[in-house]
């Protein structure tokens, strides 16, 4: 109780300081007790106070103190370094008068962002559930699990600072209201890890990318119109930058081991415009944040019949299938990227499938193996389409990523087409072998393109041994 006092103590502090530059020592919201700082690194701290002012940060781990001034903005910065794993840790910022950061603890910190299948919290929507939910968050008390969510913001104008919130130890009571994504992602890698692991939810549900986008990159994509900062807000979610001012510019450059990404969801019907706005997007966050190319993890959307929704189009580019090619060609494009696929856990009737464990696992195992370099022989990353050749009336579809071969685990083939020179598709027959499928059809003599499960709800049935889907695909570009 006196804890959560404290709490709600340093959030009215927070709340009334920007109105008085002139009182005391201000931390940026996402510095709270209970939070994680990046191991092994020169971590960024910042806040506000009055102009000139000294501030001293002192660390409890080597009992080191940084000096700094408040500048004529009254901003002030300075970077900490932090040791191995570890904790709890104290962190005392003084400027005559002290904050202490209480139970900080070292360890792996990820940013997780993205719509609403990011956001979707373990207790699930109204009427929409979480697979296994009760059973994991009954089971979530773990102190080397923090978690932090940024409160929804949109605003036309940058903001310095977000709306208060504080970071909890995971426990049932906070876990339950937390990105079931995020949480299921973070709790792999303390798994294996063993480790302290920090996750920051900075998401809001059906929101479109460019408002997660700075002014300054989408620049170069004249077609969207950026606000003005006096312009009103007519969808709080899909207005061009407000998402990138209002929740994550006031959090960029809290020390992060790197992100994961789940959204394309709103940008569905513009899969062209999207594969250029997406490796945009993250080239600029990696600038944004200044530490090179961090890794950058991203869930592919799930196949959903899209036509049940406002404003109710279907075929052509309207197929979800073009967002998801959209975002597999990304992981060419993107340095240091990967893509959990999730061709198996679409479901029909609703846009947020229910299987999060799935996405959030396999965004973990990501990361441990290409990120962390985690050694064991297990599949951390799904096969991809890699070629096609012609033998006859045969087309050869060759995957990477699949050293022990494919599997569809007993069922049979059936979402692969091919076709002809006249762009006809016909539903094929597909053999399995080693690395590769062999495709054909009775109707098609002269084979020149292939479609794998290419629709927009369809449940994906090629697998890896290890369990881990493909990716829809085609070879053409019709």
């Amino acid at each position: 109780m006196k804890l959560h006092l404290f709490k709600a103590g340093i959030m009215l502090t927070l709340c009334n300081f920007s109105v008085n530059v002139s009182a005391q020592v201000k931390l940026a919201s996402i510095f709270t007790d209970d939070m994680v700082l990046q191991q092994q690194s020169q971590v960024p701290v910042w806040g506000w106070d009055a102009a000139g002012k000294s501030i001293n940060v002192r660390t409890s781990w080597n009992n080191k103190q940084y000096k700094t001034k408040a500048d004529a903005s009254g901003r002030w910065k300075v970077k900490v370094a932090t040791p191995t794993a570890g904790g709890p840790y104290m962190l005392t910022i003084d400027d005559g008068k002290t904050i202490k950061l209480n139970n900080v603890m070292i360890g792996e910190v990820w940013l997780c962002t993205g719509q609403s299948n990011m956001e979707m919290p373990m207790k699930g929507f109204k009427g929409q559930p979480i697979a296994g939910s009760t059973e994991a968050i009954l089971h979530s008390q773990n102190n080397n699990i923090r978690i932090y969510t940024v409160p929804r913001s949109s605003k036309t104008e940058q903001q310095d600072n977000s709306k208060p919130s504080v970071w909890h130890v995971a426990s049932p009571e906070y876990v339950s209201n937390f990105s079931a994504t995020g949480y299921y992602f973070g709790r792999q890698l303390n798994q294996v890890l063993n480790v302290p692991v920090g996750l920051i939810n900075v998401s809001y549900g059906g929101s479109t990318i460019e408002a997660w986008m700075d002014p300054d990159v989408l620049k170069a994509f004249p077609e969207i119109k950026i606000p003005a900062k006096t312009d009103s807000i007519k969808v709080v979610n899909r207005t061009p930058t407000t998402l990138y001012n209002g929740m994550l510019n006031p959090v960029i450059g809290y020390g992060i081991k790197g992100c994961i990404w789940y959204q394309g969801e709103s940008n569905y019907d513009r899969p062209d415009q999207y594969e250029k706005l997406f490796p945009a997007m993250v080239n600029r966050w990696r600038e944004l944040w200044g530490e090179g190319e961090f890794p950058f993890y991203y869930a592919q959307i799930a196949p959903y019949d899209y036509a049940q929704l406002p404003p109710y189009r279907s075929g052509g580019k309207y197929n979800s299938a073009y967002i998801r090619e959209a975002q597999r060609k990304s992981l060419n494009v993107i340095p240091n990227s990967g893509m959990a696929v999730l061709m198996d856990i679409g479901e029909q009737a609703t846009i947020h499938p229910s299987h999060k464990e799935a996405g959030g696992t396999r965004l973990a195992l990501l990361a441990l193996g290409k990120t962390y370099g985690i050694k064991g022989g297990f599949g951390f990353a799904s096969p991809q389409y890699e070629s096609i050749t012609i033998n006859g009336n045969i087309a050869v579809i060759k995957f990477q990523n699949a050293p022990n071969g494919l599997t569809t685990f007993g069922k049979e083939l059936n979402n692969f087409e091919i076709a002809g020179k006249d762009q006809v598709f016909h539903q094929a027959k597909a053999v399995i072998s080693g690395s590769s499928v062999s495709v054909s059809a009775s109707d098609v003599k002269e084979p020149v393109a292939v479609r794998y499960a290419f629709r927009d709800f369809i449940v994906g049935e090629l697998f890896g041994t290890d369990g881990l889907p493909v990716s829809s695909f085609r070879t053409d570009s019709w």
